[in-house]
């Protein structure tokens, strides 16, 4: 199988970059060489390449920076996302593109659904929607995975920041009012990994569209933040409970945007750890000081 791999030196593209590797021939792709806002570039990369599988694990993910870079931000997370779920079509290719909570506005209450209604509260949202849509109106064979809280340990991230933020200060404000499901990278790419070896491409055709897929179980950004400096042996550092309000931020959150992805495994016969678990392996594999 020949693989072409989107966005491979970012947090979860450099783990799938090596989990796929057991698969057949994996061709790892980032900016410069490929442009998601480039049409010509895809293009050009695809038919170059000509794979069996294109997995997207590039995006536009700076939050705060999309409310003005709007273009941008579109371009990358929407019609980049669009081109290559029609180019894959046309290559008969399948297509595994990730999307994100931010879809939703966090006023349901409960766990999110994959056939929840929509209503994104920013640009990142609203373009990661967007993108959502244009893979899947290409009606080529794609599997879309809305995950949450993505974090690695190997750069810059939730759990590094808070680590940093400890060693500056006595007291940590974090807020307790934003809940979803912190996912680590490499389990997230190793259970996409584990979804090509098992099933045959005519299995994923079959199986093919929208899934929740995301760490097990839900978090305050507070209740993470603790149990991050638990793990690190720092757990006598001051942490108190925070409201979003008092940390006011050019694109608004969702509050309660946890992911039901009962349906990715009752599908695929998978599902990642709980997210405690999986934090305490990302911790081991790397010394914080």
């Amino acid at each position: 199988m020949k693989i072409l791999l989107i966005g491979n030196t970012g947090q979860l593209g450099w783990e799938l970059n090596r989990t796929l590797l057991p698969l057949g021939e994996v061709k790892g792709v980032d900016y410069p060489e490929i442009d998601m806002a480039n049409a010509n570039s895809i293009i050009q990369q695809m038919r170059s390449f000509r794979p069996d599988m294109v997995i997207n694990a590039s995006a536009y993910t700076n939050v705060d920076k999309a409310e003005s870079e709007e273009a941008l931000a579109t371009a990358i997370n929407a019609t980049g996302p669009g081109i290559l779920a029609e180019e894959s079509k046309k290559q008969k290719a399948i297509l595994i593109h990730y999307s994100t909570d931010y879809v939703f506005d966090g006023l349901k209450g409960t766990l999110y659904e994959e056939d929840d209604v929509t209503h994104p509260l920013g640009v990142y949202g609203s373009s990661k929607r967007k993108g959502e849509l244009a893979v899947a109106k290409s009606r080529g064979t794609h599997l879309i995975f809305r995950t949450s809280w993505v974090y690695s340990t190997r750069r810059s991230s939730f759990v590094s920041k808070v680590i940093e933020w400890a060693s500056k200060s006595d007291t940590l404000k974090i807020v307790d009012d934003q809940i979803a499901n912190p996912t680590w990278s490499r389990a997230l790419a190793e259970t996409t990994a584990l979804l090509i070896s098992r099933f045959s491409i005519s299995e994923l055709h079959d199986r093919a569209g929208l899934y929740h897929l995301a760490g097990g179980g839900y978090c305050s950004r507070f209740e993470w933040a603790r149990e991050i400096l638990f793990l690190a042996d720092r757990a006598d550092e001051v942490v108190v409970a925070g409201k979003t309000s008092e940390f006011p931020t050019p694109a608004e959150r969702p509050l309660f945007s946890a992911l039901d992805c009962s349906l990715f495994r009752e599908r695929f016969g998978l599902e990642l750890p709980n997210w405690k678990n999986a934090l305490r392996l990302a911790m081991d594999d790397k010394t914080f000081n």
